[in-house]
């Protein structure tokens, strides 16, 4: 009696109560809960304090640790908020007031936290960095939580467990849970909404999802459909109502914002979907990739989970009465978001993390049926050989994809972590007074954001390296700052005079990558550089490894193996210089 009392009293809160709508699985869920009563407190739910507490270790790790994937994070979301906080930043065409395809709203969203964190912190910006960083990963641990609790009230306490240890450690989630991307803003709705669509709030849970799209990232919109339509099919009017007021007053605040930085009324929601879709974005200017890219991308950042995760569809049939239709709604959009993603010509990594937790849940699903593969289905308590090594292989399974996750996250940390921390090195070399310029030559993709550049460094420039696209350039406030259209923006990716420095005797700083190779490279080889070394007086004061991707092999750089890390990989040096007396 003592076992099933909590039980009943937690089937009397009206939240976990299944809708009329769902009664193809109301019969499994009581006979279901029947049994986790019967067979030990194992089954019962977890609380919210384990997924808080283990979620906000790893996403403050995450947070001080992870390094930056993407230079669309820097100039289109960082370099935004530096220009809001400090009224000094990089531009991008995209936030040309003649395109307008980026929203403040977003950036104002993570300025409620810079700002602040800015007043605490006067002098020190790299601390007001890791603190929006912080923020995002709070936002994560909230979203994630929710998910993980309303898995262990339905399904049970070993499949929210699985779910949460693959939340917490496997590298995707680890990376994109604090990266500064309105995608990751959409995965932090996709974890919040599916939990709330299995805690039965549907007309919550499509609110949840409006914010993500409409805040976040507006082509997530595919990836909430299934959410959306079953949400509304269970109760409409109020489903209706929720995910209606929230999107409009989301789009007026989105149109009110852009007319007070842009200057004039537009809808960045809307440009930039008639840009891409409508419009016919060119993206392929931006690089393509074939239609395997995302499953190798999904295999090098979730490992077995990944493949597991695939293979939900196929254990649907054994688990059905489990599953079926609920967490199949949920889990659905990993497959429509990944076979639209993949028939794109332009993919980028960043652009899966939508689903991200999905692929969590999925493998979970997976892993905590392997015993109903050979379980008799008239014997719910068979306890055959092979059932018991089933449950058995469970927990190895388990262990073999955090292992591997662990060796990627460590490998990116430790491979691809110099020019953050190189960076941090200039706030030791002040002595060289105020008006200095800092030149950086191929590595401006590596650039690590405004906020680690000190405020003794007037500018950052660029150094004409040979590329030919259209660089970023600073926000101008002669022309109107974020109400700017400059002339030399444009839409073709194709460069602009001004983006280079001409005269590199004015470089006080210079970072650039040195790389051995056997041949030529763009920018990369400092023996190029040599002569302009010499003559400008420059001189390297910090030297960091930095892994060689092209000349290591795909095993060893992916992941961390003790011992053949090193021994197997290229690494080059990561360098920054500094003018010296003559």
């Amino acid at each position: 009696m003592a076992l099933s009392l909590p039980t009943r009293q937690r089937r009397g809160v009206a939240s976990d109560l299944p809708s009329p709508s769902s009664s193809p699985s109301k019969s499994y869920e009581k006979e279901d809960k029947r049994k986790r009563s019967e067979e030990g407190p194992e089954h019962k739910a977890i609380g919210w304090f384990l997924p808080l507490l283990a979620l906000g270790m790893l996403r403050y790790l995450s947070a001080t640790s992870n390094i930056i994937h993407d230079c669309d994070e820097v100039f289109n979301y960082w370099e935004p908020l530096h220009f809001l906080l400090y009224k000094s930043g990089f531009q991008t065409w995209e936030y040309s007031s003649q395109f307008a395809l980026r929203s403040y709203l977003y950036i104002n969203f993570h300025e409620l936290v810079g700002l602040p964190a800015s007043w605490l912190f006067p002098d020190d910006k790299v601390r007001v960095f890791y603190a929006v960083r912080i923020f995002l990963g709070f936002v994560s641990v909230i979203a994630d939580a929710t998910l993980v609790v309303a898995l262990s009230r339905r399904y049970g306490k070993r499949l929210a467990s699985y779910a949460l240890a693959m939340l917490c450690l496997t590298s995707g989630c680890f990376f994109a849970s604090t990266s500064f991307l309105p995608s990751s803003f959409s995965m932090y709705a996709m974890s919040l909404s599916s939990g709330l669509f299995l805690l039965g709030k549907p007309a919550f849970a499509v609110a949840v999802a409006a914010v993500g799209v409409i805040l976040g990232w507006p082509f997530s919109i595919l990836a909430f459909l299934p959410i959306t339509i079953y949400s509304l099919a269970r109760r409409f009017k109020q489903t209706f109502l929720a995910g209606a007021i929230t999107s409009l007053v989301l789009l007026v605040l989105s149109v009110l914002v852009d007319y007070y930085y842009y200057k004039r009324w537009t809808s960045s929601v809307f440009n930039l979907i008639v840009y891409n879709v409508l419009g016919g974005g060119e993206s392929h200017l931006y690089g393509i990739e074939g239609p395997l890219f995302y499953l190798r991308n999904g295999f090098n950042n979730f490992n077995f989970c990944f493949i597991l995760g695939l293979l939900f569809l196929a254990f649907l049939p054994i688990a059905r009465r489990k599953y079926a239709p609920d967490l199949l709604i949920v889990v659905s959009p990993l497959y429509i978001w990944l076979g639209l993603m993949s028939l794109q010509p332009h993919k980028e990594e960043r652009f899966l993390y939508p689903i991200y937790p999905l692929v969590c849940v999925a493998a979970s699903a997976v892993i905590e049926s392997f015993p109903d593969l050979f379980r008799d289905k008239y014997n719910p308590h068979d306890n055959s050989w092979p059932v018991v090594i089933a449950k058995f292989v469970r927990p190895l399974v388990l262990g073999l994809i955090l292992s591997a996750s662990h060796a990627r996250t460590f490998s990116l940390i430790n491979g691809y972590g110099a020019p953050l921390e190189a960076y941090k090195i200039l706030e030791h070399y002040d002595d060289v007074g105020t008006g200095s310029t800092l030149c950086v030559g191929s590595e401006w993709h590596r650039f690590p954001s405004s906020f680690f550049v000190p405020e003794y460094i007037s500018e950052v420039r660029w150094i004409d390296d040979g590329f030919r696209g259209l660089l970023p350039l600073p926000f101008n406030s002669t022309l109107g700052g974020t109400a700017a259209a400059p002339p030399y923006f444009n839409n073709k990716n194709k460069a602009s005079t001004e983006q280079f420095i001409r005269d590199i005797e004015a470089c006080t700083f210079l970072v650039e990558l040195q790389l051995n190779r056997p041949y030529p490279s763009r920018g990369s080889d400092l023996s190029t550089w040599e002569s302009v070394l010499k003559l400008y007086a420059l001189q390297p004061i910090a030297a960091l490894p930095y892994l060689d991707r092209e000349f290591s092999p795909s095993m060893y750089r992916s992941f961390f193996i003790p011992y053949l890390w090193q021994e197997k990989n290229v690494f080059g040096m990561y360098k920054l210089f500094k003018r010296v007396s003559k």
